[in-house]
């Protein structure tokens, strides 16, 4: 890892401030094993230039775990969000336990969402907001707080949604016979 940012929002989307963005010093082995592309990528994302000057991964680790708890100071409370996040997950398991254990097991990926519209709304998965593909971990969760919020918007019912006998009913009809 080269970069690590974080923001936290209200259950509505909204950001709370303005997050928090990190560069990560690794030592020279990931670096020189780098594929071609990616050093493209990174080279003209600034990133690249910017990591001489980053962080030891400790100390974004405890800078991370910091901010997280200034906003949500429970455990097991924040849900890690955000594109294809089982593989961010993976990693804060391996090498930032401590902000893994603070953050609830559930994970929100913007990706699945995108992959179920694809299938069942198709009209609003091909209208979906372009990314610009700054590749730099801030932009990225901006992008995909933008992506969710126009799922939101596109995709799932209006509030307050259907009373609750209504989907105590949805839910009878879709329980799985584990008998027969």
């Amino acid at each position: 890892i080269v970069e690590i940012a974080c923001i936290v929002t209200e259950s509505d989307l909204t950001e709370i401030d303005a997050g928090i963005s990190l560069v990560v010093k690794p030592n020279d082995a990931p670096l020189a094993a780098m594929d071609p592309f990616v050093v493209n990528m990174h080279t003209v994302s600034g990133l690249l230039d910017a990591i001489p000057g980053g962080i030891s991964l400790a100390d974004a680790e405890q800078q991370v775990l910091a901010y997280v708890k200034q906003h949500v100071p429970e455990e097991r409370k924040a849900p890690l969000a955000g594109s294809s996040v089982y593989v961010d997950r993976g990693f804060l398991a391996k090498y930032m336990p401590s902000l893994d254990a603070h953050l609830h097991y559930r994970l929100i990926d913007v990706s699945s969402i995108k992959e179920l519209s694809k299938r069942w709304y198709p009209r609003v998965y091909y209208s979906s907001p372009e990314k610009t593909g700054n590749h730099r971990a801030l932009g990225d969760i901006r992008e995909s707080i933008a992506e969710l919020r126009y799922y939101r918007a596109a995709v799932f019912v209006e509030q307050p949604g259907p009373d609750s006998a209504t989907a105590k009913a949805l839910g009878g009809n879709h329980v799985v016979d584990h008998q027969g």
